[in-house]
């Protein structure tokens, strides 16, 4: 393959124009890190910038309103997970949200001391699980899946069983971006009367999900991938409406109250999902969470999607025809069904590969223990060249030979 194919792709792409909708600067590295953190919009910029002016002149009045954004925008975002109105609220953190929904199924199935999920899921997901299980003693059965094609349907069949009470998995994996097929996943669970959990970080603004179409039970997620809603903004969670009276969460704040200015002396769970919320909601971060899935929705996520693939299948191809004779290797299915927005490639010397695209200001990418450099285009921003003229760098650096010793790893790889 060459450029001019990547440049033909690029006069094809009918989202092209909503690269104008960042600002990029074209002179400095290629950016391949949307799968970590998006980019800066102008939306979201402006976004905060009305948030904080609104603050400023209305001050305490504003709460009127703005106590209304977490299941508003919510609504909203549920548009990209396949979520009917009042299932979703943007709040807390993905962790935060992971934890309530996990302790929130376990007491919703007494008797049962069975906790399943994926050894190779992210880590947050794996520590929230095992930590539920030490204060509960439950047994936490880990399925040590695939690092490159993930999770094997059968193995998780095996690892079910009448004392399952909650079974939680990523859509996407962090790493390889093996995708789960979600319906099915979810009916495996249910006919073992278990509740199931899914972590949508990698997916939500990239990949199609359809949570009530799979009639699923719980879902938690972040923002600041491919939603571009900037570092450290909320999470979301997602609870069946059906569900939803059944649980009770383990954090009782007064946000969850039934009627939180009564100022009652004991706790009284709202009605609905909006017993999940618990403090008092970052609104400046909701408003970016508002206008980055705003921003996706105008675009289209079968658009984004069906580019996010084409992007994927050419950097899968590029990888076996420029790296792999060099000693590196695509970590991710090859499969574009069986793959989400990302790609991963494994080299023995990843680490040192990595570092030099960042110092060489090159590439932006990440690296991942043991051996995987991840490649993360999206759809929003990324143009074909963009991913061709990646590969290229880096190409040039293997072929330049890499650094037997880059030195320490920093605490953000």
């Amino acid at each position: 393959m060459d450029r001019a194919v990547a440049e033909a792709l690029d006069r094809g792409d009918t989202l092209a124009s909503f690269r104008e909708r960042f600002p990029i600067d074209d002179a400095g590295p290629i950016y391949m890190d949307g799968n970590s953190l998006g980019r800066t919009s102008y939306a979201v910029r402006a976004a905060l910038d009305a948030g904080v002016h609104e603050w400023q002149e209305r001050m305490v009045s504003g709460w009127s309103d703005w106590i209304e954004l977490p299941a508003q925008v919510g609504d909203r975002l549920g548009l990209l997970i396949g979520a009917g109105p009042g299932q979703v609220l943007v709040c807390d953190s993905t962790t935060i949200n992971l934890y309530k929904l996990a302790d929130a199924a376990l007491s919703a199935r007494p008797g049962r001391m069975v906790i399943v999920g994926d050894a190779n899921d992210f880590p947050t997901d794996r520590y929230v699980l095992a930590g539920l299980a030490a204060a509960r003693g439950c047994e936490l059965r880990l399925i040590g899946s695939d690092p490159i094609t993930g999770l094997d349907l059968d193995e998780l069949a095996g690892a079910i069983d009448e004392q399952t009470a909650l079974v939680s998995l990523s859509h996407v994996n962090y790493r390889s971006a093996a995708r789960l097929d979600l319906e099915a996943v979810t009916d495996l669970v249910h006919r073992h009367g278990a509740l199931m959990l899914w972590d949508l970080s990698h997916s939500a603004g990239a990949v199609p999900v359809a949570l009530d179409g799979a009639e699923a039970d719980l879902a938690v997620g972040c923002s600041y991938k491919y939603l571009n809603a900037g570092p450290g903004a909320p999470g979301y969670l997602y609870v069946r409406k059906a569900l939803a009276e059944d649980l009770r969460q383990p954090i009782c704040g007064w946000f969850g109250h039934q009627d939180q200015f009564e100022m009652g002396p004991a706790y009284q769970p709202a009605v609905g999902v909006g017993r999940f919320l618990t403090g008092s909601p970052p609104i400046l971060g909701l408003l970016a969470v508002s206008a980055g899935v705003e921003l996706v929705l105008e675009a289209g996520l079968g658009n984004l999607w069906a580019k996010s693939q084409a992007l994927t299948v050419m950097l899968a191809d590029l990888i076996e025809e420029r790296l792999a004779p060099l000693g590196a290797s695509l970590a991710s299915p090859r499969e574009p069904a069986r793959r989400g927005g990302h790609v991963a490639i494994a080299h023995p010397q990843a680490w040192s590969w990595c570092s030099a695209l960042l110092e060489r200001q090159l590439v932006v990418a990440d690296f991942r223990t043991p051996d995987a450099i991840r490649l993360g285009p999206a759809a929003l921003y990324t143009r074909f060249v963009d991913g061709y003229d990646a590969v290229e760098r880096m190409e040039a650096v293997l072929t330049s030979g890499l650094t037997a010793d880059p030195g320490d790893r920093p605490r953000v790889t």
